[in-house]
């Protein structure tokens, strides 16, 4: 389980930083904010199936702006931190069905989807990185072993 705290944290941590930046980039980069909120709606989606609800309604792609991104990783922390203190650790190896977006039935464990989701995110946030070089911006650091220095 520790492991996995380890990685909510950071995730955690890595979406305030990306969006502290994204919000004092001086201008609004479309891309970056759809990227970011993409990480955002999956966090949600993957939530929302590990509580094994239906989350055939909500979006995966939608346009936003960085004030609803801010809205949404406040909510998105809430709710994995509250998720992860019901949890322990034969939990993380339960099957959980759901329906991706094409109502394609699938299985996976805890465990993976969490590990899915940790990942995911910070394969779209080096993408954010690279735009805000391409527009000239600094990109953040984001990598976990500056996280837990």
């Amino acid at each position: 389980m520790k492991t996995i705290i380890n990685m909510y944290d950071h995730l955690h941590w890595a979406n305030q930083i990306m969006l502290e930046t994204l919000q004092n980039t001086e201008t609004e980069n479309s891309r970056a904010i759809r990227l970011f909120s993409h990480i955002l709606f999956a966090e949600t989606v993957w939530l929302t199936r590990m509580q094994e609800q239906d989350s055939s309604s909500l979006p995966i792609w939608q346009e936003t702006t960085i004030a609803d991104c801010k809205k949404m990783a406040s909510r998105n922390q809430a709710g994995f931190t509250a998720f992860l203190d019901r949890l322990n650790e034969t939990d993380l190896d339960r099957i959980i069905t759901y329906k991706n977006s094409k109502e394609a039935a699938f299985q996976n464990s805890i465990r993976d989807i969490l590990t899915h989701v940790a990942l995911h995110g910070h394969y779209h946030r080096g993408q954010i990185n690279a735009d805000l070089r391409t527009n000239h911006h600094e990109p953040v650091s984001i990598d976990f072993i500056t996280f837990v220095r």
